[in-house]
């Protein structure tokens, strides 16, 4: 069975910084897709920053030059380092990941995993 692992989150002051890292696991096959999205209080979730399984990236607007994503294809695992941290980064971070699954008797398909969920606050 496919799990997502995530760890790193926590309290933070404003201008900190924190390493969120997801570990997936159970699947024979490596990760497609791999990112990080959040959910605020009050707010639908959204992509903070995603990977392709080649090394290219794509950010939310509100985080770039702050946060950068990455990723180990022979750990498979995904990372996002962030910095300048500001109080409107509060939220859940999910880590989610495209996972290919074996699928009958010779085939795969491609399932979208999500983590637990870790708890980021930015606050003085």
């Amino acid at each position: 069975q496919v799990q997502l692992v995530e760890s790193g989150g926590g309290l933070v002051q404003p201008g900190g910084s924190l390493r969120l890292s997801c570990a997936a696991s159970g699947s024979p096959f490596g990760a497609n897709d791999m990112g990080w999205y959040r959910r605020a209080p009050g707010k639908q979730r959204e992509l903070v920053a995603s990977i392709t399984r080649g090394g290219t990236t794509n950010y939310a607007d509100s985080v770039k030059g702050r946060f950068t994503i990455s990723r180990d294809n022979a750990r498979n695992t995904v990372s996002v380092q962030m910095n300048d941290l500001k109080p409107e980064d509060t939220a859940v971070y999910y880590c989610n990941a495209n996972i290919p699954v074996p699928w009958g008797p010779t085939g795969t398909r491609p399932l979208d995993y999500w983590g637990q969920g870790t708890q980021v606050t930015v606050s003085a």
